[in-house]
């Protein structure tokens, strides 16, 4: 299958350009072409993601379908997915005919633009999944800021540009060490092949500077506490569409980055910092999660609770076991659907009410069954019932950390208890009782389209949560490798 990596890369880039050309030969129309043009790109890159899912050997921890070409001199168009990268890939194309869908009665102005930054948002974030080479993997993590920066800033909320603006200067600014760490290691190992600076062994003086600098750009990206302040104003003045893929996927890249660079690259340094980063990973689960029950917005809350929940997968990653990193990266992925599910719910009361006030809600379960149906679910699946793939990726990374840290696990079981109190306190507020606001007595339940939305996300939630095999049998080989090698070198 050659090129397909490339073709599902820049699919989306094609689909932007048609919709610039469906303006310029047909400006009256232009709106609804945009819409369409950008609902078939996704859906033709998911079709393609999922035709590599299903060619994907699962016994090789080796990169796949790679693409290597001399691109300029000290740098390549380099290429390439592994068990890891490639569901997240799919993911990412799984995501973005949602999102679309989600907008297109929502989003009424300038919606060739908005399209074509979900569009160009799109091939970038594949991008990062799919980079091999240190300065393209650069190129792409950069390059999402300014589609996502302009889909907050534009279509936004009413303090959109304050939210946009500290989005953009705390990720920036993360990176700016990164790309300095990436020159020096080009230079060190003398290549900017990713797979090739995972076999270099680099001096254990440097490992520790080095591992900071990744680490300051992963860690706002996540984000870790305390660096995570950007992400509920973020999440409050972005689209429904933009929460969902800010939450559902932008914030995988950081996870991504610690399991591309972080363990396999400075293993010295990786194991020196593991206290650290439980500990920074603890207080983000039980502190969010506390500030999360003390939320009067409802999205504001889900956001801190996207917080909490990365807060598991940091652990499971820094574990540097088998099970921690399997299930950091099944709770990442597990993640990117349930959470996107639910500020898809906040939308639905959004466009009916234009308010996310807790206190404004209250008996709409009386009025919307088959969202309260729905929310109910997403919401339980948010706390780790078993069933839903909520519970997997909980249950696999504290197993993981507590095979290191007891009390790093013990401590983070407590937040699954917290989670559990702000969840589902939110949903006794939103849902129970008597409608007494006078507003909410005509308010209608779910349509076609938003009932089309939220179907394959449970498909998905529920089936991961009965079948994890799914995931872990295409993440086992590669995950193996990577801590085989991280415990030869730190003597584990």
């Amino acid at each position: 299958m050659p090129f397909i990596l490339s073709i599902i890369t820049f699919l989306p880039l094609i689909g932007a350009g048609l919709i610039l050309l469906s303006r310029l030969f047909n400006r009256a129309g232009a709106d609804n072409a945009a819409r369409w043009i950008a609902m078939g790109t996704t859906l033709v890159t998911l079709a393609l993601s999922v035709v590599l899912v299903g060619a994907f050997d699962q016994s090789s921890a080796a990169y796949q379908f790679v693409e290597r070409y001399v691109w300029f001199a000290g740098a390549q168009y380099h290429m390439g997915v592994d068990g890891i990268s490639i569901l997240f890939v799919l993911l990412t194309a799984f995501l973005m005919p949602i999102c679309i869908l989600a907008s297109w009665k929502t989003i009424t102005d300038r919606v060739v633009e908005y399209m074509i930054a979900f569009l160009v948002l799109e091939t970038l974030v594949i991008g990062v999944f799919t980079s091999l080479d240190l300065f393209l993997f650069y190129i792409f993590f950069e390059g999402t800021l300014v589609p996502m920066f302009l889909i907050i800033g534009i279509w936004g909320g009413a303090n959109r540009i304050y939210a946009s603006y500290k989005f953009f200067l705390y990720t920036l600014l993360g990176s700016v060490l990164m790309l300095l760490a990436m020159l020096w290691m080009a230079q060190d190992a003398g290549t900017t092949s990713i797979p090739a600076l995972k076999e270099h062994v680099f001096d254990a003086r440097y490992q520790p500077l080095l591992w900071l600098a990744f680490f300051a750009s992963f860690a706002v990206k996540m984000p870790m506490w305390p660096v995570h302040t950007w992400l509920p104003d973020a999440h409050v003045q972005a689209p429904t569409a933009g929460s969902v893929i800010l939450a559902g996927i932008l914030l995988k890249l950081g996870g991504y980055g610690f399991i591309l660079f972080n363990i396999p690259m400075f293993p010295l340094a990786s194991q020196m910092f593991a206290p650290l980063v439980f500990a920074l990973s603890v207080i983000a689960i039980v502190y969010t999660s506390l500030v999360a029950f003390r939320q009067t917005d409802i999205k504001k809350l889900i956001a801190y609770s996207s917080v909490a929940h990365m807060g598991f997968v940091t652990m499971g990653i820094f574990a540097g076991n088998d099970t921690g990193v399997q299930g950091a990266v099944f709770q990442m992925l597990s993640h990117g659907l349930i959470s996107g599910a639910l500020f898809l719910c906040v939308g639905v009361v959004y466009d009916r009410m234009h308010t996310r006030e807790i206190a404004f809600y209250g008996g709409l379960t009386n009025r919307m069954p088959w969202f309260a149906a729905i929310f109910l679910m997403f919401t339980m699946a948010n706390v780790g019932l078993p069933g839903t793939s909520g519970f997997i990726g909980e249950i696999l990374t504290m197993t993981g950390v507590y095979q290191v840290s007891t009390w790093a696990a013990f401590v983070a079981a407590s937040g699954v208890i917290l989670s559990a109190i702000y969840a589902l306190t939110l949903y006794r507020n939103v849902m129970f009782g008597e409608i007494v606001n006078p507003a909410l007595k005509t308010i209608a339940d779910i349509d076609k389209r938003e009932l089309a939305l939220f179907v394959p996300l449970i498909v998905g939630t529920i089936w991961l949560g009965v079948q994890p095999g799914l995931v872990l049998n295409y993440t086992a080989a590669s995950v193996e490798a990577l801590t085989a090698t991280y415990r030869a070198v730190i003597g584990g």
